[in-house]
């Protein structure tokens, strides 16, 4: 049987394995981007139907989390070298200013462009809260993200002498 990567062309094939880093970040993307439109819209259908935001940064959180167990142990396993303690620290620190990342288009949303009830149908708020937080928001925090782990948290150029300083 043959395998999906074994039908790619050869062209796109040396691509796939030079962003090969990118491609499984982006799947951990995706991974945790169901995870995170289950959970907002879990709790928008029930508990939370007028705190969109509040669901918005619970699902953000939950997925975060599974985002930091993926990324480590697989978009970014050959990287690192730091102690477990100061990454984890660091993957938190650089993913909370990506939910400020995140929040930001829904929030301009809701309260700049007041597309919420009962300025708007509650059609057009969950169309407009679907937009600008899980599309938007979440591709803009995704960039972030993948800049700032690349850089901070699993660096791959960390030199001795900053390995003992951790």
């Amino acid at each position: 049987m043959q395998t999906a990567l074994d039908r790619v062309p050869d062209r796109y094939l040396a691509r796939l394995h030079q962003h090969q880093e990118l491609m499984k970040f982006a799947v951990v993307g995706a991974i945790t981007w169901f995870i995170d439109t289950g959970i907002v819209y879990a709790l928008k259908f029930t508990v939370l139907q007028d705190k969109p935001l509040t669901a918005r940064a619970i699902g953000v959180l939950i997925a975060t989390i599974a985002s930091y167990i993926l990324n480590r142990e697989w978009s970014f396993s050959t990287r690192g070298g730091r102690q477990r303690a100061h990454e984890a620290a660091l993957f938190f620190g650089v993913s909370a200013l990506a939910v400020v990342v995140t929040l930001i288009p829904q929030a301009i949303a809701l309260y700049l462009f007041d597309l919420h009830v009962p300025h708007v149908s509650r059609t057009t708020q969950a169309l407009s809260n679907f937009i600008s937080g899980q599309i938007l928001g979440v591709l803009l925090a995704m960039a972030f993200r993948y800049w700032a782990l690349r850089k901070f948290v699993f660096p791959d150029d960390l030199t001795q002498a900053e390995l003992e300083t951790l």
